[in-house]
């Protein structure tokens, strides 16, 4: 059974509306209904919250659901994303240092300038967003 199967019967179990389950967890009715249909999947903490509402453990919520629980572990995989955020770090730096020491050797050619200062910008929009992916 999935894990959005298994929502929509725990909470009919319990005797809960979605108004009152979204309530309860702090979230709007539409992102209960789209768990329980499995456009999206809840987050670990909500999980949790779920578990406790529902009175039902996490490992027979959890368990059977492949999705879930790769959408769990990508979204508390800490080790890989600080290794995305830091090899962004690192490539802006790299560059940004690179078009410094060859500014003096490109200043002639106005291509040149266009191309370097195009590969900063988008070393640094990619160092952003992985710095707002981690918030």
């Amino acid at each position: 059974m999935e894990v959005g199967s298994k929502l929509k019967k725990a909470r009919i179990d319990s005797g809960l509306t979605q108004e009152k389950v979204a309530e309860e967890i702090q979230v709007s009715r539409q992102t209960i209904s789209n768990w329980e249909n499995e456009k999206s999947y809840p987050d670990i903490i909500s999980v949790i919250k779920l578990s406790d509402l529902y009175s039902i453990s996490l490992d027979e919520l959890l368990k059977g659901d492949s999705n879930m629980m790769k959408h769990l572990e990508e979204s508390t995989d800490v080790v890989s994303s600080n290794k995305k955020l830091l090899m962004a770090i690192g490539l802006n730096g790299v560059l940004l240092i690179l078009f410094m020491f060859l500014n003096s050797v490109i200043a002639k050619n106005n291509y040149m300038i266009i191309g370097s200062a195009s590969i900063c910008i988008l070393s640094t929009t990619a160092l952003f967003y992985q710095i707002i992916k981690k918030f």
